[in-house]
C-alpha cells in the first residue's frame, strides 16, 4: 500500500527538503493583501511616467528644442534683431540728419513703401533682378547637374582634377574673382577679346563688354555661375554615388539614352537634393551685389545694369536715404520668402518628402 502524498517521506527530518507543493496550490493567487502590499515583489507592471516627468511624453516633446535652443538664440541674434531694425528704419524718416543726431527720427507709416513703388526705376530694376536671377539659377543648376554626372563617367584622376578646380573657383572671395573676370575681358589687354579675333570672329576689336547692358549681364551671369556651380556639383554628384548601382544599370540595360536616365531615374531620387540646391540659387543669385558693383563699376552707364541689392545700397548709402533702402530690403526679404514658399509648396502637392 502506498503512502499518502501529503505526508512527509520517510527519513524527513530537521535538514530536509520541503516537500513538494500541489500544483493547485501553486497556482492559486495571491492573497490581496500581499498584492496591495508587495506589488513590485509580484512583478506587477510599473507605473507609466506621467506627462512632464522624466522619461514621460512631455519630456520626449521638449528635448528637441532644448538641444536647438543654442542655435536659435545664436539665430536669433544674428537675424531677428537685424530683420527687425531694418523693418524698423523702413517706417521712420532717417536719413543724414537723424544718423548725425540733428533731427529726431519721425514715424512716416507707409510713405517710404509709397515713394518706392510710385518710384519707375524700382519696379525696373526689380524685373531685371528677376529676370537676372531665374538666368543665373538656371543656368547655375545645368552646369552643376551636367558635372555631376560627368564625374561619374570619368577616371579619378581627371575626376580629381575637376573637383579640385571647381573647389578653387568656389573658394575664391567674390570681389577676386569679379577683378580677374574683368581683366580677362578687358578690351584692350584682355585674353578673350584676343582668342576671338584669332578664331576669325571679327567685331571683337576692343569690344567693351560692360558697355552695353545686355552683354554686361552676360558677364556678370558668366562669373556667378562660374562661383555657384561647384556646390551643386558636389551635392548632385555625391546624391547619384548614393543611388543604388542596380537602379542605373538596369535602366541601361533596358536601352535608356543618358538624358533619359537623368529624367527618369536619377532627378526623381535627387529631388530633396535639388530642392535645396535650387532655394540656396535663388538666394544667393537674387541678392548677387559684389558682382554686379565691381564688373559694371556701381550699376553700368546710367544705371542700366541695376539690380535691387545694388539700388538698395545707392540709395541707402549715395543717396543718405537709408529709410528707402531699408524699404528696399524688406521687399526683397518678403520676395524671397514668397518664392520659397511657393516652391516648397508646389513640391508638397507633388508628394514629394521634404
Amino acid at each position: 500500500m502506498s503512502p499518502d502524498s501529503s505526508s512527509p517521506a520517510p527519513g524527513a527530518g530537521p535538514g530536509a527538503p520541503a516537500p513538494l507543493v500541489p500544483a493547485a496550490a501553486a497556482a492559486a493567487p495571491a492573497p490581496v493583501s500581499a498584492v496591495a502590499k508587495g506589488g513590485r515583489r509580484g512583478g506587477a507592471a510599473p507605473r507609466a511616467p506621467k506627462p512632464g516627468s522624466p522619461g514621460g511624453l512631455g519630456a520626449s516633446r521638449w528635448t528637441p528644442w532644448l538641444y536647438l535652443a543654442p542655435a536659435l538664440i545664436v539665430l536669433a541674434a544674428l537675424l531677428v534683431y537685424p530683420i527687425y531694425q531694418l523693418g524698423l528704419i523702413s517706417f521712420l524718416e532717417y536719413t543724414q540728419a537723424q544718423v548725425s543726431g540733428g533731427e529726431p527720427a519721425t514715424f512716416q507709416g507707409f510713405a517710404n513703401y509709397t515713394e518706392l513703388f510710385s518710384d519707375r526705376q524700382f519696379w525696373e530694376v526689380l524685373v531685371a533682378t528677376l529676370v537676372f536671377a531665374a538666368v543665373c539659377v538656371f543656368c547655375t543648376l545645368v552646369v552643376g547637374c551636367g558635372l555631376a554626372v560627368l564625374l561619374t563617367r570619368i577616371r579619378a584622376v581627371p575626376r580629381l582634377a575637376l573637383m579640385l578646380a571647381a573647389l578653387g573657383a568656389w573658394a575664391t572671395p567674390a570681389i577676386t574673382g569679379s577683378t580677374v573676370w574683368v581683366f580677362l575681358f578687358d578690351p584692350d589687354f584682355g585674353p578673350v577679346n584676343k582668342m576671338l579675333v584669332w578664331v576669325g570672329l571679327s567685331g571683337f576689336e576692343d569690344f567693351s563688354w560692360t558697355y552695353d547692358r545686355y552683354s554686361a549681364f552676360a558677364l556678370v551671369l558668366f562669373e556667378v555661375v562660374w562661383c555657384s556651380f561647384p556646390l551643386v556639383m558636389v551635392t548632385v554628384y555625391a546624391g547619384i554615388k548614393a543611388i543604388p548601382g542596380e537602379v542605373l544599370e538596369a535602366a541601361s540595360l533596358d536601352g535608356a539614352s543618358n538624358w533619359r536616365i537623368w529624367r527618369s531615374v536619377m532627378a526623381p531620387m535627387l529631388r530633396p537634393i535639388l530642392v535645396v540646391v535650387t532655394i540656396q540659387s535663388i538666394i544667393w543669385d537674387f541678392k548677387v551685389f559684389t558682382q554686379i558693383y565691381v564688373m559694371t563699376n556701381g550699376g553700368g552707364i546710367a544705371g542700366q545694369n541695376l539690380v535691387l541689392n545694388v539700388y538698395a545700397y545707392q540709395k541707402a548709402f549715395a543717396s543718405s536715404q537709408y529709410s528707402l533702402g531699408s524699404a528696399i530690403g524688406i521687399v526683397m526679404l518678403l520676395i524671397l520668402l514668397a518664392v520659397t514658399l511657393i516652391y516648397l509648396r508646389l513640391l508638397r502637392r507633388q508628394g514629394e518628402e521634404l
